[in-house]
């Protein structure tokens, strides 16, 4: 796999280790790089799920994990929860519930959201007592870091890292000019 060293530009292309929305063909890809802790995440989150309902078929929505442990020291755990999580079918659903409830993500409160989705609880546990995840978050902060990923959330509308400072809101513009295209 060749990578792009390009500024500005994923060097990770989107394959199917990732977590995606929306179908395989469409037209404009979104690729974020999130932390379920950061303030900012949540907003992100709101966005995303405009753009999704705006777009439909023609976006795809990629999720990569960046947690800041410096920063955000529940962060971590919460990504390797979201793939235990992921293991059962349930990325998803765990993805928006942390998103959600980002200012309770100890250990306590991950068991209580894999017990309302449903998870097996018992397998759940164990893969998160084992670091069984940990390899696949830490893919996706390498990958991060190559792509000049220092800060969430990170946005690449088809490859190209977002980097307008006018906010999430310039972002859903900025996305439909990209679909456009």
């Amino acid at each position: 796999m060749a990578l792009s060293r390009e500024p500005g530009w994923l060097t990770i292309p989107v394959s199917s280790r990732d977590h995606c929305q929306g179908n395989s063909t469409a037209k404009t890809t979104l690729v974020q790089y999130g932390n379920y802790q950061c303030p900012a995440g949540q907003a992100a989150h709101c966005v995303v799920q405009t753009l999704q309902q705006q777009l439909g078929d023609q976006l795809r929505f990629v999720f990569r994990h960046f947690p800041q442990s410096h920063l955000h020291p529940d962060a971590y755990h919460a990504a390797e929860a979201v793939e235990a999580a992921a293991s059962q079918n349930k990325f998803w659903e765990m993805h928006s519930h942390l998103l959600e409830h980002q200012s309770q993500l100890a250990d306590n409160y991950l068991v209580q959201y894999a017990i309302a989705l449903y998870l097996n609880v018992n397998q759940f546990l164990q893969e998160m007592a084992s670091d069984l995840h940990v390899a696949r978050v830490q893919a996706d902060i390498d990958g991060g870091i190559q792509s000049g990923v220092t800060q969430t959330p990170t946005f690449f509308i088809d490859g190209r890292k977002y980097t307008d400072e006018q906010g999430l809101e310039a972002l859903l513009e900025a996305v439909i000019q990209a679909n456009r295209q």
